[in-house]
């Protein structure tokens, strides 16, 4: 195998496929990168057995072939390379040259066989996304998954559709993130499967916002394809919680309250709390807000915030990470805080689809 390639695309190419490559790999041909050459298109596939990253560039190809060598080697090789071009080559024992200018460098490689086969993978329903909508979906849900729960159901986020409108769900049994968003290139049946953490933050990662995402959900497997780029990974298997009956079905009281402001002020607030199992109390009054916080070794702090509420005072305490996490990803100027009282689930709501539930705390 030999050819040459842009130094700039294959860069980008080994950084979409790099984040597969974990430190602990149990097996040695788990840390390398598959490399096809042909017909002038350059592939390179890396998996974790999860998760397979398949990418495709455009080459000068001298001698068609393949080889694997190590993925985070090559990508630093590159990443530190000044010269405009590389040229890529291997001998019969998989080991691979790669030049750039006057650098030359030997990776002994593995053979390409030993590599590990695709999974087969027959789609049951098919949606095309715009990559911006996509990702929004995704930045407004994902960060609610848990991994530290037993429950592997929980490792993932639901992913429902439903007469053409997809359902994103994800929570910690603490907090609920939800977004819905009718969808208009569809075919095949209605249903649900679980998307893992790991796939759904690389999708994130990696999506275009430009570019069309098709998503192919198998019984077993989904696909995630662009342009340039296939991302396959297994489902979890399992039965999602009944997430739609933990959003209370109305509320006595909602509030509009400009997402921004009502950050910096938690923020704000927060840094007189030692740690994370603090709590930040909400009290709400005639056109104020007040947001209180206070712990024994540091000390207290308030601070407030107009709000258009005309009801009995009303004062619910939360965990300040959860109630910063919707308001720093929704990607929605205003929202609207839905509340019944100071001990029931309050729903936090973007107005475009995405909803957050969260429990006040008891202290």
């Amino acid at each position: 195998m030999k050819f040459t390639v842009s130094r700039e695309k294959l860069l980008k190419a080994l950084q979409r496929v790099n984040s597969t490559i974990g430190s602990r790999n149990t097996l040695p041909i788990l840390g390398n990168v598959l490399i096809e050459a042909n017909d002038n298109m350059v592939s390179l596939t890396t998996t974790d057995l999860e998760i397979r990253i398949v990418t495709r560039i455009e080459a000068e190809v001298e001698l068609a072939g393949a080889t694997t060598i190590p993925a985070k080697r090559l990508l630093a090789l590159v990443n530190n390379f000044e010269d405009a071009m590389v040229v890529i080559s291997s001998d019969e024992r998989h080991h691979a040259e790669v030049t750039c200018g006057t650098s030359c460098f030997k990776l002994l490689g593995i053979a390409p066989e030993d590599f590990p086969g695709a999974g087969e993978l027959t789609p049951v329903r098919t949606i095309t996304f715009k990559g911006a909508d996509l990702k929004r979906m995704l930045g407004q849900i994902i960060y609610a998954i848990t991994l530290n729960d037993s429950r592997k159901v929980l490792h993932g986020m639901l992913f429902s559709l439903r007469d053409g409108v997809v359902t994103m769900v994800a929570t910690d049994s603490k907090r609920l993130a939800m977004t819905e968003r009718n969808v208009e290139n569809v075919s095949g049946s209605n249903g649900d499967c679980i998307i893992p953490l790991q796939a759904a933050q690389e999708i994130k990662r990696q999506a275009a916002p430009q570019e069309d995402i098709t998503l192919e959900i198998g019984e077993k497997m989904a696909r995630f394809v662009t342009a340039d780029t296939i991302l396959t990974s297994k489902l979890i298997e399992g039965n999602y919680p009944n997430y739609r009956q933990v959003i209370p079905a109305t509320f006595r009281q909602q509030i509009p309250l400009a997402t921004s402001a009502l950050l910096s002020k938690i923020e704000l607030v927060s840094q007189v709390l030692a740690d994370s199992t603090g709590c930040i109390v909400l009290n709400f009054s005639e056109g104020k807000l007040e947001l209180r916080a206070a712990s024994s070794d540091i000390g207290e702090g308030s601070a407030e915030l107009p709000v258009e509420f005309s009801d009995e005072p009303l004062s619910a305490s939360f965990n300040p990470a959860f109630l910063a996490d919707p308001l720093r990803f929704a990607d929605c100027e205003t929202m609207t805080f839905k509340v019944n009282d100071g001990f029931s689930p309050v729903a936090i709501d973007g107005g475009d689809g995405f909803v957050y539930v969260i429990m006040p705390m008891r202290h």
